[in-house]
């Protein structure tokens, strides 16, 4: 293998697993102002948790929680303008992008008795009986 290949390989090894971990970049994202807010996904019970970190956005305005062909889409846009006048000049800062993230749900839930939330820069989306009837099964493991 040449020194070059060494020296490449571990940079194409990083862009692949950025690329697998979050998705391929596409012009349409970047000139967007496209962003991914964190998210979690948590049990409570029967019921799944997804809480999203959405900060400073007006979501009644700006966010839209669905269930389309049996995924929890959670989409938006953030909106964020600030101007301040010091010295006789003006700083104005404009932040702006849209969002989308998507969940996918098992098949017995529709979206009749799922419930959103917002509360401190978090929106929750309650799942009920997401994971009702699902156990984990252990397998035995053979020693031979």
């Amino acid at each position: 293998m040449s020194t070059l290949a060494l020296r490449t390989r571990p940079t194409w090894d990083l862009d692949r697993w950025v690329r697998d971990f979050f998705g391929p970049a596409t012009a349409e994202s970047w000139a967007a102002g496209a962003f991914t807010p964190a998210a979690e996904i948590v049990r409570e019970g029967d019921d799944a948790l997804v809480r999203v970190e959405l900060p400073g956005l007006d979501v009644e305005k700006d966010v839209n929680v669905e269930v389309d062909r049996g995924y929890l889409v959670i989409h938006g846009e953030r909106r964020d303008e600030r101007s301040e006048d010091k010295d006789g000049r003006t700083l104005r800062e404009v932040r702006y992008g849209s969002f989308r993230r998507s969940f996918k749900l098992p098949e017995h839930v529709t979206g009749q008795d799922i419930k959103a939330e917002y509360d401190t820069g978090v929106l929750t989306v309650r799942i009920p009986g997401a994971h009702k009837g699902r156990q984990t099964q252990r397998i035995a493991i053979e020693n031979k």
